[in-house]
């Protein structure tokens, strides 16, 4: 993978991690299907409606991949427990963030799919969208870690790692059933990789063996990926937040060297643009043969990035990455939980900037 551009006939293709902020009706939306007060097949037209929307902000910003905003998902996580059944309804305290007050499902039986995960997310946004289509759909491992406790979990599956086992080929087929309907790209969103990195973090969820822990994730994304042929696959890091607050905070020199054993993985989006993730200096161990999502947009800062500031970041990143083998794209998704109260115009003028950024990298 000397020179990738992913596709494009120009350098530093400008691509989502996938969610947007959500308007309030759509987020009023969401808890009233949710708690029943409206049916899904009204809530789906209403959607169906908004939906475009996201998708032209995201066209007329830019962008040379787009998402549906993730519109539709109560979760980044969630959409698992959405579409297979063995969960029990939010037991669990907290969300993507120690900041939130958001519960999630806990796995409570053997898992048995139900229906497609994202695959008719992914038919609309294609019929829909002039630009490359991008569609994210969660790990095994933050699966796993999110989704499983003693109390709730171990009647069905004593460990953690046998529920993560047990996701795997259900993720793998959500994975194939993308590619044959013409997603352009496939991401596997896994910040609780790089949550890790946190000793905090590891404290609170008694993890002692850190390197176990990296071996469980990498076994489980090679197995969510294998047989997928030369599909485009990219695997989402991040530091996890909510409210404009990250739930950890360090650098990834203890999980970089992992990246390299993701063997059908063509890309990692990486959180760089916040001051929680460390240094970009990690990038000089950077595997050789993968492409850098850089994060050039920190979503938790208010302040609109400048087209000057995103060039920065990457030629900053170009120290340690050839030019030929970085995308950009923000640091994360703009809200990852449809409760996380985000800013829509906000988040249209920073990716705005990413992509007027990306332009001026192009005419250097």
């Amino acid at each position: 993978m000397a020179n990738l551009t992913i596709g494009q006939d120009h350098l530093f293709p400008t691509m989502v991690v996938g969610s947007l902020p959500r308007p309030e009706w759509i987020r009023d939306l969401i808890e009233d299907r949710k708690a029943g007060r409206i049916g899904n097949r009204d809530a789906e037209r209403l959607l169906d409606d908004a939906v475009p929307l996201a998708i032209r902000m995201q066209e007329r910003a830019g962008l040379d991949y787009v998402s549906d905003g993730e519109w539709r998902r109560e979760s980044y996580v969630k959409v698992f427990a959405d579409a297979v059944d063995g969960f029990q309804s939010d037991v669990i305290p907290g969300g993507g963030s120690r900041f939130s007050t958001v519960a999630y499902p806990a796995v409570a039986s053997r898992l048995e799919p139900k229906h497609s995960i994202a695959s008719g997310e992914a038919t609309f946004l294609r019929k829909h969208a002039n630009a490359r289509t991008v569609v994210a759909i969660p790990s095994p491992y933050t699966i796993g870690r999110r989704m499983w406790s003693a109390e709730h979990s171990a009647s069905a599956y004593p460990t953690r790692e046998e529920f993560m086992e047990a996701c795997i080929p259900i993720i793998r087929q959500e994975i194939q059933d993308l590619v044959r309907l013409g997603v352009d790209a496939v991401q596997l969103d896994d910040p609780w990789l790089a949550l890790l990195v946190d000793s905090g973090y590891r404290r609170r969820e008694g993890i002692v063996d850190i390197d176990r822990e990296i071996e469980l994730c990498v076994r489980c994304v090679n197995g969510a990926t294998e047989g997928i042929g030369d599909a485009f696959v990219s695997v989402h890091l991040c530091h996890a937040h909510f409210n404009r607050a990250h739930s950890t905070k360090g650098p990834y020199d203890i999980i970089v060297g992992a990246l390299g054993q993701m063997t059908n993985v063509q890309r990692f989006a990486i959180e760089f643009a916040t001051p929680d993730a460390g240094s970009i200096g990690v990038l000089r161990d950077f595997p050789p043969d993968k492409v850098l999502g850089l994060g050039v947009i920190d979503h938790t800062d208010p302040h609109v990035e400048t087209a000057e500031e995103v060039v920065a970041r990457v030629e900053r990143a170009m120290e340690f990455v050839p030019k030929g083998r970085i995308t950009l794209n923000p640091d994360c998704g703009f809200a990852p939980s449809s409760a996380n109260p985000m800013d829509l115009d906000e988040a249209y003028l920073k990716l705005r900037a990413m992509c007027q950024g990306a332009r001026l990298l192009r005419e250097k």
